[in-house]
């Protein structure tokens, strides 16, 4: 299977560190139940609880009761960690657009030169 199939149909494997984004940023909105977040993420609840424990032992989450069920919510270590993979994302965006308008602003220069 090619790799741009496998992308399409979900079927190459995440990194933890791409888990851990996704549950980071599911967080960041509102203080979520282990199915509310495994249903976000696409993720297997037997896996997000050890992902989850990994967080809380971390300082990222922390584990909280809301009306008689657990969730979980981001400490502020956690929100400062999402921003930073937020930062980064658009980061690594800006730099694609900046190679796009290098390449674009080449073209012209290259053309030129076959002309001579």
């Amino acid at each position: 299977m090619d790799l741009a199939l496998k992308e399409t149909c979900g079927c190459m494997h995440r990194s933890k560190l791409e888990l851990y984004e996704a549950i980071l940023a599911a967080l960041s909105r509102k203080p979520q139940t282990v199915d509310n977040i495994a249903f976000e993420c696409d993720i297997d609840c037997v896996v997000l609880s050890k992902l989850l424990e990994f967080l809380v032992r971390n300082g990222l989450a922390q584990q909280c009761r809301s009306k008689n069920k657990i969730c979980f919510a981001l400490t502020e270590r956690g929100h400062a960690i999402n921003r930073t993979f937020n930062l980064a994302k658009r980061l690594e965006k800006l730099q694609e657009h900046v190679v796009a308008v290098k390449e674009a602003l080449q073209a012209p220069v290259d053309a030129a030169k076959r002309r001579i």
